[in-house]
């Protein structure tokens, strides 16, 4: 019996490995120290239930992506656990959602939003603004960027982390994430979308991850938005980013201005 029971273990890992491989961790990422991002911000709907990340950009400001529904939630700061009762956390209702105005869902085109808090944020150890970039650089392909995010771990299990984790991606080129081997031009990536992950798969942002910050270079230069629906992780299906260009910039600042 020994050596059957060694025998179907060692099966079972294979089968684990072959079905959850492309899949695993924030994809193949690893927790942060806990509060060593305290830019990051969790979303909440209105019902509590969490859909998406963000940054703090201004002390009740978030940024983050037009496709989370965040209409009468909540954000919390200074989280590392999702469920855990931590000091650190503070909780602020949402005032108000400002979608770029010419946000379109159908072809994933301007997929950035503000949330106006209804009260500032204190900032602290484990509370802390992102800084927006001076400039509108396009991370050339090959460059090497990370993404954080509380998001889905597995495809199949549709279930989120409950800590804080983060991968680092690599950035692809347009060309590349619109040949028949990627999207297709399903959507078309265009000039104001990044294009980021691993040639070979395995690392990625996934569900629930959107609307949190791509950092290349240690600067914010994109928003989680989009990937293939259950193909977290995939080759063929690396993330998309919207890029935070000179428009965008523009109409951050204009937004958030002295408020």
């Amino acid at each position: 019996m020994g050596p059957l029971l060694t025998l179907s273990t060692f099966a079972a890992v294979i089968l684990l490995v072959i079905h959850g491989g492309l899949c695993v961790d924030i994809i193949g990422g690893h927790e942060v120290a806990p509060h060593s991002r305290p830019f990051m911000a969790l979303i909440n709907s209105a019902n509590g239930k969490f859909i998406c990340g963000g940054a703090l950009i201004k002390k009740n400001w978030v940024l983050t992506a037009a496709h989370c529904n965040a209409e009468g939630g909540e954000v919390i700061l200074g989280a590392h656990s999702r469920k855990a009762n931590e000091r650190e956390k503070q909780v602020i209702r949402i005032a108000k959602l400002i979608r770029y105005p010419r946000y379109r869902s159908d072809r994933k085109e301007n997929d950035i939003m503000l949330l106006q808090l209804k009260k500032r944020a204190r900032l602290n150890k484990a509370v802390q603004l992102i800084p927006l970039p001076t400039s509108d650089d396009d991370p050339k392909p090959g460059t090497t960027c990370t993404v954080a995010g509380w998001g889905q771990t597995q495809n199949h299990l549709r279930k989120s982390s409950d800590t804080l984790r983060e991968v680092n991606i690599t950035v692809i080129s347009r060309q590349i994430c619109n040949d028949n081997h990627h999207y297709k031009n399903n959507p078309v990536i265009t000039g104001n979308m990044i294009c980021a992950g691993a040639k070979n798969g395995g690392k990625d942002s996934c569900f629930g991850d959107s609307g949190g910050p791509l950092r290349c270079n240690n600067v914010m230069r994109g928003i989680t938005a989009f990937g293939k629906e259950k193909k977290c992780g995939s080759a063929d299906g690396p993330g998309v980013y919207t890029r935070l260009t000179k428009q965008y910039l523009q109409w951050i600042r204009k937004t958030i201005g002295g408020a």
